[in-house]
């Protein structure tokens, strides 16, 4: 429900106990994981659609959540809507907002829900059963291998950090242009820039 809580890390973890202990079925594991995540969302994108941006400005600065991220957010949730539902799932501090967002958007439900299960489905039960069947794996990888694998991920992880960062100042600033355009647009006749009907 909007909670920044590490869901990846339960998931795997229950995924390794299912396959070391044999206690728990993974499909059970996984099912329970997508439903979580979906039923989950769905709550976060009732109190978007009830209270919207008011809550997340005025309490969203004490969770990095600032004003322009908020522009940003907008921003690219009103071109691309669809896709960060699906995608958000996948990147950690998107995931906690992506739905209240959804809500605040007003995003249709049937859409949200749409693109919200099918992200759930593929970031919980990806999550469960990719571990399960790594962790089946794992013992085979050792020696140069398992290191050139390691650093590999290492790589990935940093390059995806720096782009990600690099990214989200242009387009924090291409969201706060048109932020203020549709302001000036708002503002009323006098200020329309010429053109624009």
């Amino acid at each position: 429900m909007g909670i920044p809580v590490p869901a990846e890390a339960c998931i795997i973890t229950a995924s390794l106990y299912c396959l070391k202990t044999h206690h728990l079925a993974i499909e059970g594991v996984a099912l329970a994981a997508i439903l979580g995540a979906v039923i989950g969302d769905n709550f976060g994108y009732l109190i978007g659609r009830k209270v919207g941006l008011p809550l997340l400005r005025k309490y969203g600065t004490r969770i990095g959540l600032t004003e322009e991220r908020l522009i940003l957010g907008q921003y690219l949730f009103h071109h691309h809507g669809s896709a960060i539902v699906f995608i958000g799932r996948f990147i950690s501090l998107l995931r906690v907002f992506v739905a209240i967002l959804a809500g605040a958007c007003e995003m249709a439900w049937p859409r949200f829900m749409l693109f919200n299960a099918l992200g759930g489905a593929c970031w919980a039960g990806g999550y469960a059963l990719g571990t399960y069947a790594l962790g089946k794996k794992i013992s085979e990888v050792s020696g140069p291998t398992g290191i050139a694998i390691g650093v590999l991920t290492a790589i990935g992880l940093v390059g995806s950090a720096m782009f990600l960062k690099k990214n989200e100042a242009r387009l924090t600033q291409k969201a706060l242009q048109e932020a203020r355009a549709e302001g000036e647009l708002s503002a009323g006749p006098d200020t329309q820039p010429q053109g624009v009907k």
